[in-house]
Formats: structure tokens, sequence, C-alpha cells
């Protein structure tokens, strides 16, 4: 009997779907990319990944452009599909552009919130607790955004929130919490914890210089991240 083909790594996270439809098979290949289930520059077999649907080529490369126009999959000339790397400026960018939008979307939800909504963001800071407390980093990137787009979710602002959706997509692969450390991870969680008390208080002016700072330190932890951690492409 011939041994079984190994599929690659990234086909071997991939949920079997079989006769998966085009938008199955995109939600479940950027299920896969945001999790955070294969690092930066991981190539993608899509003959592999179609066997895992049981489908043709066609929609799998399909779903891959959808993904490319999203950032989060490259395609590499006579190199073929791989998940998105950034160099380390264009992390840090991506990084600004979150910034900016959450303070301009953090300034509309604070007039706007409610009982529920600090209800919800208190909920998402308790799972993220628990994350640090775990040691879970994959959780911690999880319950960080839940907790994050808590607070902004008041704002009612619809597009904005979609633009700044797309623009955390893009660091998602990357995962930096992994790699800094437990020192830096404690100062950006009291942050945390000094937003959501601030956003309690309807103290706008507060939450936005808190929000700044934080963005600051994660912004300087991300810029000292070594090279040698493979998670940026090469400028």
């Amino acid at each position: 009997m011939a041994p079984k083909k190994r599929s690659s790594y990234f086909a071997s996270k991939v949920a079997p779907i079989p006769g998966a439809s085009r938008a199955e098979v995109l939600n479940e290949l950027r299920r896969v990319i945001l999790a955070g289930e294969v690092p930066p520059g991981a190539p993608i077999a899509v003959g592999e990944v179609a066997e895992k649907f049981a489908i043709s080529l066609i929609p799998v490369r399909e779903s891959l452009m959808t993904l490319i126009g999203e950032g989060l999959v490259d395609h590499r000339p006579r190199g073929g599909y791989a998940v998105a790397q950034l160099t380390l400026a264009e992390l840090r960018e991506v990084y600004v552009v979150r910034r900016v939008l959450e303070a301009a979307a953090l300034s509309a939800a604070v007039g706007l919130a409610g009982p529920r909504d600090d209800v919800r963001a208190g909920e998402a800071l308790a799972a993220l607790e628990q994350a640090v407390t775990d040691d879970d980093s994959a959780g911690y990137h999880r319950e960080s955004r839940r907790f994050h787009m808590a607070l902004l979710a008041p704002s009612g602002m619809q597009r904005l929130r979609y633009v700044l959706e797309s623009a955390w997509n893009v660091t998602e692969p990357c995962r930096p919490m992994a790699y800094i450390g437990v020192e830096e991870r404690s100062a950006l969680h009291a942050d945390h914890h000094a937003m959501l008390a601030a956003f309690v208080a309807r103290d706008a002016d507060a939450l936005l210089a808190l929000s700044a700072t934080h963005h600051q330190r994660l912004e300087s932890s991300i810029a000292d991240l070594p090279p040698e951690t493979g998670l940026f492409a090469a400028p």
C-alpha cells in the first residue's frame, strides 16, 4: 500500500467540509488565518486544500483571490499562495491606522454608551484576564480584540468599524503578544483596566489619553521584536 500523502501544514488546519460552497471555503480559509493557526509566510497548497473540501481548484483559487484583496494572502509569482507576511515597517503602519480609527470611534462611543455596554466590556475584560492568568497568547489576542471592539460598539459607526476590523485582520497572523515579555504584556493589560474604568465613568478625555498610551506602548513593543521571530518579510 502506498504511503498516505502528507498534507501541508496549512491544509492540515482546514476543517473538512465535503462539497463546500464557495462561501464556506472562503469563510474557512479566513478562519484558519485569523485564528493564527499558521504563521505568516506559510505556503497554501491549493490542491491539498481542495481535497479537504472535495471540490475543484477553482473555488479555492477564487477564495484566495478574495483573501488577497483583504490583505490576508500573498500571491507569489511562480511560488503559489501563502499567508500574508508584512515587513516590520508595514506592520507598524497598520498599527498606526488602528490607533487613529479606534480614537475616532471611542470619541463617539463614550457619549452613546449605556449600562449594557458596560456589562459587555466588563465581560470581555474578565475573559481577557483569564487568558492572561492562563498564559494563553491565542486567547489573549482573541479576547483583547473582543474587549476593544466592545468599547467601540456604542459608536454606531459601522463603516469605520468595518475598516478597523479589516486593519485588525491584517495583523492577526503575526500574533505579536506571543513574543513580547511578561512585563510588557502586564503593562498593556493594566491599560485595559484603566480604559474600562474611564469608559464606565464616561470620561472621554481620559479614555482617549489612555488609548493613545496603550497604542504607543503596543507599537513600541512591536518595533522591538527581533527579526529572528520570523514574523516579518524582508524590507
